[in-house]
């Protein structure tokens, strides 16, 4: 199931009126969730290389990938290409990865990044931050394109009055 931010800033009133006594509204929107999937994607890292064998290439060493607003750094991404290997279909980030968007940032040990869908999957132990606000988990997906996100795995969340 996965929420808009207008549903989950409902959803966070309302849990936090019923386990803590007051309400504030808060959302997972990051960075307003939205990305131009079509903007170009820039790569750099510390190494390169290239396995025309199966189709992919490997980016190692201070990785960062930037594509509009959205970041994303880790230790490694894997790309992998399409079946004619003409365009790149997925970004496989590990090694600590952190990406962010708009003044917002998740933590994760791997992160999937799916550029025709627009979909990012963050899992391992997922930590996602927006002002003094966070929210923790075991996998975090983001649609890109419909601004829609969902955090799974034994959710805890802090919500911060007037932080939002």
């Amino acid at each position: 199931m996965a929420f808009r931010p207008c549903s989950l800033a409902l959803a966070a009133g309302v849990l936090a009126l019923a386990g803590m006594g007051w309400a504030e509204e808060a959302r997972i929107a990051f960075g307003d969730l939205k990305q131009d999937t079509s903007l170009p994607v820039e790569v750099t890292s510390d190494t390169f290389s290239v396995n025309n064998a199966d189709g992919t290439a490997v980016f190692s060493g201070n990785v960062v990938v930037i594509q509009g607003e959205m970041k994303l750094a880790a230790a490694e991404v894997r790309v992998q290409y399409n079946a004619d290997q003409t365009a790149i279909e997925r970004l496989i980030a590990s090694g600590g990865v952190t990406i962010a968007n708009l003044g917002d940032a998740a933590e994760a040990r791997e992160a999937v990044y799916t550029i025709d869908a627009g979909q990012i999957v963050l899992t391992g132990d997922v930590l996602l931050t927006q002002g003094p606000s966070a929210m923790a988990g075991q996998k975090l997906t983001v649609n890109l394109k419909d601004g829609t996100g969902l955090m799974e795995g034994r959710v805890t969340t802090t919500f911060v009055p007037g932080g939002n």
